[in-house]
């Protein structure tokens, strides 16, 4: 186990040889080490004034040494090393991110590192950003990565590689979330689910299952994972080191078989919470360790679970009809004038449905037909009047649809103002004592009405949409708290092309942009701020693959991404063993052309598995 800890002004002698050692590493020969001695050397007076720490093992060893150095608003990480001996093990990592922190406690806004060139990929893959700016100096301030620091640059002998960094706090209204703390995530999706009996969700729930995988991210630090279904050991390993993450205990398997009527999640059996609360020993431990539960959606066997008085009325804005009609009181209320609803018609029978659908195309107007609360876009149909005819009618189209109530909806034109983004989405949340937080808005990737994916970061919700999103999506988040809601919400918009916003439903519930959001704000803590992140649901692979074959593609997949600036976590991996194979990740980076970058890298390198482990059906 390595700790890091104050260094000791007795320490010197020691710190000022691993230094040198460190440096030595890359090679530089004795001349040009013996002209950087003076300025590599470390005084007992300097200890504490240029505020050294650093990491040791159990047994007391010094692996490495790292220094934040100036006044606020400019810090420097004037020192990194690491004993060669265990360079690439992570303690660089270790050091780095702990400067990060002390940097922010510190108050400097601004972390500069003159760093060897030997390092600099070290420095890019930790996210720090480099400059233009470089320095000619035989021997000058700076740090370095798992290695040695200062003279010798990309550019020229003598010359450093320099490196900027903002860095920042964990976000406020993550801090909100979860007490600033670590937290116990249950991934109950398919319960959730169950919950309403939608004709629209599949029976045994296998997508929900892997859904489940997204409990990783429920929170920025999760110390512990509760699973329906086993996932791939390696997985979290790799998440773990992406995200900076201790140690996750993982409880998985928990809950096997359907999900529908008669399974795990249906009303005939248990779910995933109820599969806890039958291991005493387990439900013990998960709620008595003092962290907060997170769940990704209310239930009443969490409520049983977790002692928290729950009522299914708390859901009701889960509908998309009752949501409409919150949507509408808000409206009759003013305030909004970038805001408009789009009408709904409810049909409790088909031949409601066909009749008003009927009447809308033979109008030449386009339709959005929904169930009553599909989620993820299913039981969601996009119909214009062309897609009506092609289909054979109203009457044809309604057949092929689930049983059960279908809401009608006005189809809102788009894309947005200039080309711009149609779907949008904010997200908050309502604390336990009934306080709204505001965590943002993001843009989604909506394909025909199903969500495939969203976008979060700064810069990223069109300036012309950031007012009325927040004001509206804040207003939603005043009434949840007002009837008693407690938990993660969002308010999903279309927009149009006069620049209005439409809310077409609230989720009640974590969903795949909150996953994106909570690993934005790990990743600024971690790295620094900036980070524009995006999930992909479901990045389709060329093979179906083995345990370790996933292992290895993740692993290669992360190597790429660093390259380009970026990071790559793998979000749903049990995905990779259906037999249409698929995973889904995440990626994030500074700017929009590297995210983009990273994406097209990850889904070309998962489609080109095939030809690297033979053909999907290959695997038993």
């Amino acid at each position: 186990m390595v700790r890091v800890r104050a260094a000791r002004a007795d320490e010197a002698e020691d710190l000022t040889a691993l230094v040198m050692r460190s440096k030595a590493h890359w090679g530089y020969d004795a001349g040009f080490l013996a002209a950087c001695a003076g300025e590599l050397r470390i005084r007992p007076d300097e200890v504490t004034a240029r505020r050294i720490v650093v990491a040791e093992d159990g047994r007391g060893a010094l692996l490495g040494l790292a220094s934040v150095e100036g006044t606020p608003p400019r810090a420097a990480l004037g020192l990194l090393f690491v004993e060669p001996a265990v360079i690439g093990q992570g303690v660089g990592r270790l050091l780095y991110r702990d400067a990060l922190r002390r940097a922010v406690e510190l108050g400097a806004r601004e972390l500069v590192i003159d760093a060897d060139p030997h390092a600099a990929g070290f420095y890019r893959a930790m996210g720090a950003v480099g400059t233009p700016d470089g320095r000619d100096d035989g021997s000058g301030d700076g740090g370095s990565g798992d290695g040695g620091s200062r003279p010798g640059t990309e550019r020229g002998p003598g010359r450093l590689a320099r490196f900027e960094v903002a860095p920042a706090p964990l976000a406020g209204w993550a801090r909100a979330w979860t007490g600033g703390g670590r937290a116990v995530h249950l991934g109950n999706v398919a319960e959730f689910n169950a919950q309403f009996a939608d004709a629209s969700l599949d029976r045994e729930q296998r997508d929900a299952h892997h859904y489940a995988c997204l409990a990783a991210f429920y929170s920025p630090d999760p110390a512990a994972l509760v699973l329906p279904r086993p996932v791939p050991r390696g997985w979290i390993e790799l998440v773990g080191r992406q995200l900076g993450w201790s140690e996750v205990e993982v409880y998985d398997g928990l809950a096997e078989g359907p999900c529908g009527p008669g399974g795990p999640g249906g009303p005939g059996g248990p779910g995933l919470s109820d599969a806890v609360r039958a291991r005493p020993a387990l439900a013990a431990l998960l709620t008595g360790a003092g962290l907060p539960l997170v769940p990704w959606g209310l239930t009443g066997p969490f409520g049983r679970l977790t002692g928290r008085p729950w009522e299914a009325r708390e859901l009701r804005y889960e509908s998309k009809a009752a949501a409409h009609g919150l949507f509408g009181r808000i409206l009759a209320g003013g305030g909004h004038p970038g805001i408009v609803l789009p009408a709904q018609w409810r049909a409790d029978t088909r031949r409601a449905a066909i009749r008003i659908l009927s009447a809308r195309a033979a109008a030449g107007e386009s339709s959005v037909l929904k169930s009553e609360h599909g989620v993820g876009g299913s039981g969601t149909t996009v119909l214009t009047p062309a897609r009506v005819r092609a289909a054979g009618g109203a009457r044809a189209v309604v057949r092929r649809l689930s049983r059960g109530p279908l809401l009608v909806e006005e189809y809102v034109s788009g894309p947005g103002p200039d080309g711009g983004p149609r779907d949008l989405t904010y997200d908050g949340f309502v604390d336990a004592g009934g306080r709204p937080h505001e965590v943002g808005g993001a843009v989604m990737d909506v394909e025909d009405g199903c969500y495939a994916g969203a976008t979060v970061g700064p810069g990223v919700v069109p300036a012309w949409a950031e007012k009325p999103l927040a004001a509206f999506g804040a207003a939603v988040g005043r009434e949840l708290a007002a009837c008693g809601y407690r938990g993660w919400f969002d308010v999903d918009f279309v927009a149009d092309g006069a620049g209005r916003l439409a809310p077409t439903e609230t989720n009640l519930r974590l969903t795949g942009p909150s996953i994106a959001f909570m690993v934005a704000a790990r990743l600024d803590a971690l790295r620094g701020a900036g980070h524009l992140v995006r999930i992909a649901d479901r990045v389709e692979l060329g093979a179906r693959l083995p345990e370790a074959q996933l292992d290895e593609l993740c692993a290669d997949l992360a190597r790429g991404c660093a390259a380009l600036g970026a990071v790559f976590v793998p979000a749903i991996p049990t995905g990779a063993f259906e037999p249409a194979p698929w995973l889904g990740v995440l990626v994030a980076a500074r700017s929009t052309e590297v995210l983009d970058a990273a994406e097209a890298l990850v889904r070309a390198g998962a489609l080109a598995v095939g030809t690297v482990f033979g053909p999907a059906a290959a695997m038993p």
